[in-house]
């Protein structure tokens, strides 16, 4: 290269800095100042105390005996768990999921909020559960992308004494450290070049479900978001890698849910995960199992081993209430159908 070329590069360079940055990912902003109003659940949703309100459903247990706070995953909202909640309550859990901000009905649905504010709400309906429902404990259940967020939360500093386990469905980990160094680059660049550029899966040949009218009905329904901002994308692998450097950090029992059929994470970024998480914790494989799992046909065998989780927990475990790791008893390896844990911990091929 000429001494000419090379100046010219090294004076486009500033501008082209200066670009990127005037087109970085735009995040979401609350409505209005954080401390706008007290953090309460009301008729019309869950109000975060910043001024955003975010829809809930509740499947409520006749008699409760613990209570799971449901995070959906990427693009979805609170009906993620039409299917399996009703499962759950009918045996003493009573679920309440709400539309996270971003999705659904929130406010500014399609725009990306960031992870930490996610995590934070999750610790807030906690918090407000725990007030709603004294005495039954509360575990954080997250499918894909709302597996990030309760793991963030449940291992953040503020969650100790709130949460007394997680379960985590197919979870989604593809953090920047398990990208490869081009699609990094890529998802980079154009999240700054052209944050508010959209993006839809059609056309990968990706299969989410073996439930096809449960696809289908995702495909109606205009809560669903169909085609994606980049920067919302970018926004999503930075809370991947958050719950990544995150995991080891967890002080609560946890259970991972895994499809070995799931065409969305690679089978490699979950491996990860659950290489980072403690020892104890517990790994349950579905050889028939997709990414959505609790939307899947055999959706009630998957809830059967969350049931044995939170029962193991519920029951006065002391190990759980000091916050120690542990292994549900019903998931032990006593059980002829253990496989070797994907990286570490307990797993267990559930039929």
């Amino acid at each position: 290269m000429s001494t000419v070329p090379r100046a010219r590069a090294a004076a486009l360079t500033p501008l082209l800095l200066l670009l990127l940055a005037g087109c970085a990912p735009h995040w979401l902003e609350p409505p209005q100042a954080p401390g706008y109003e007290v953090p309460r659940l009301a008729a019309d949703g869950f109000h975060t105390g910043d001024g955003t309100v975010l829809p809930l459903r509740i499947w409520q247990a006749a008699r409760p005996r613990a209570v799971v706070v449901a995070l959906h995953g990427f693009n979805d909202y609170r009906a993620a768990f039409d299917l399996a909640a009703p499962l759950l309550a009918a045996q003493g859990t009573t679920v309440i999921a709400y539309d996270q901000r971003g999705f659904g009905a929130s406010p500014g649905a399609g725009r990306w909020a960031g992870g930490a504010r996610m995590a934070g709400d999750a610790l807030t309906m906690v918090r407000l559960v725990r007030t709603r429902f004294p005495g039954c404990p509360v575990f954080l259940l997250g499918e894909s992308m709302g597996a990030a967020v309760a793991l963030l939360a449940a291992a953040s500093p503020g969650s100790e004494g709130l949460v007394r386990g997680v379960i985590l469905a197919s979870p989604a980990s593809w953090g920047w450290s398990e990208l490869n160094p081009f699609y990094r680059l890529t998802l980079w660049t154009v999240a700054h070049i052209a944050p508010g550029w959209r993006l839809s899966g059609r056309g990968l040949g990706r299969v989410a479900s073996d439930n096809i009218e449960a696809l289908r009905a995702m495909g109606r329904d205009p809560l669903v978001i169909k085609e994606t901002r980049v920067d919302a994308i970018y926004g999503l692998v930075d809370l991947m890698q958050a719950a990544l450097e995150a995991a080891p950090r967890l002080r609560v029992p946890a259970l991972v849910l895994i499809g070995d059929r799931d065409e969305i994470v690679p089978a490699h970024a979950m491996q990860a995960l659950v290489a980072r998480l403690p020892p104890a914790a517990a790994v349950c494989r579905f050889p028939e199992g997709y990414h959505l799992l609790l939307r899947d046909l055999g959706r009630a065998g998957v809830v059967a081993p969350v049931l044995a989780f939170l029962r193991q927990a519920e029951h006065g475990n002391r190990s759980a209430a000091a916050g120690t790791p542990h292994a549900p008893a019903a998931l032990s390896g006593s059980d002829a159908r253990c496989r070797p844990a994907i990286a570490s911990g307990l797993s267990v091929a559930v039929q």
